[in-house]
């Protein structure tokens, strides 16, 4: 009997991240659950993983993880870079340590674990890499430069990896939500709503939701199900893509 594949998915205390490691966990992988908070080992014992603790605005804890992460089953077949934060404010009072903080979390952290664990996967003939981009690596909101810089660079360094790991069977993609509902949105609209001075219904009415075609917020496991699916022997003829799960955001 061929023996379970193993997955790593950042940020999994709560949020994208935890519905992604229960549906991967659900679909019969072993799960490394990581997070900053204390909060992903109960995920990870919920789940019968392993959690390792480690924060990604380190570049030293990334190369602890990347570690820790393959010794806990002996390797990593997927990768799930889905850790990440948000700072809403204008560029003109923007912290620099809190802009160059984000480019280390989702730009650098993803590129430092793919860099760990491409080789593997390439000797093994088998890989999956899922970066958790976002609507902003495909377009750009007001006072969310820093975000949307790290977004794009995600989806940048997504399509390079896959150029590069395709003819060893490992698949690079990015998929792209627009808002979720998740607590990273909850403070994303509580800040938009003391910038532009309204309330926070309308925030998500006026704001989140105007360009789409879908009124809602989506959920979690709704993520959690196309990164299944990214991961799955069915999809590796899917590599270098940016699928989005915009509510029909850039229809327009």
């Amino acid at each position: 009997m061929e023996e379970a594949r193993v997955a790593l998915v950042t940020g999994a205390a709560g949020g994208i991240g935890r519905a992604v490691a229960e549906r991967l966990a659900a679909e019969g992988l072993r799960v490394v659950v990581h997070d900053r908070e204390t909060g992903g080992r109960e995920v990870a014992e919920a789940l019968g993983g392993v959690f390792v603790q480690a924060d990604l605005s380190d570049p030293k804890e990334v190369w602890r993880l990347a570690v820790e992460a393959e010794r806990a089953y002996g390797r990593v077949d997927v990768l799930v870079n889905n850790a990440g934060f948000q700072h809403v404010a204008p560029l003109e009072r923007f912290p620099l340590d809190v802009w160059q903080a984000m480019q280390q979390v989702m730009v650098t952290a993803p590129f430092q674990l793919i860099r760990s664990y491409l080789k593997g996967m390439k000797e093994r003939r088998w890989g999956r890499i899922v970066n958790l981009g976002s609507i902003h690596s495909l377009v750009a909101s007001p006072y969310k430069a820093a975000y949307a810089t790290a977004k794009h660079a995600l989806l940048g360094l997504t399509r390079a990896a896959a150029l590069e790991a395709g003819e060893a069977g490992v698949t690079v993609n990015a998929v792209c939500p627009a808002y979720v509902r998740t607590p990273l949105v909850e403070r994303q609209i509580a800040d938009q709503a003391r910038n532009l001075g309204l309330e926070a219904d309308e925030v998500v009415q006026r704001v989140m939701l105007e360009p789409a075609a879908i009124k809602r917020l989506i959920e979690p496991e709704e993520v959690a199900a196309l990164v299944a699916y990214l991961v799955s022997d069915a999809a590796g003829a899917v590599s270098g893509a940016c699928l989005p799960i915009d509510l029909g955001w850039t229809a327009r």
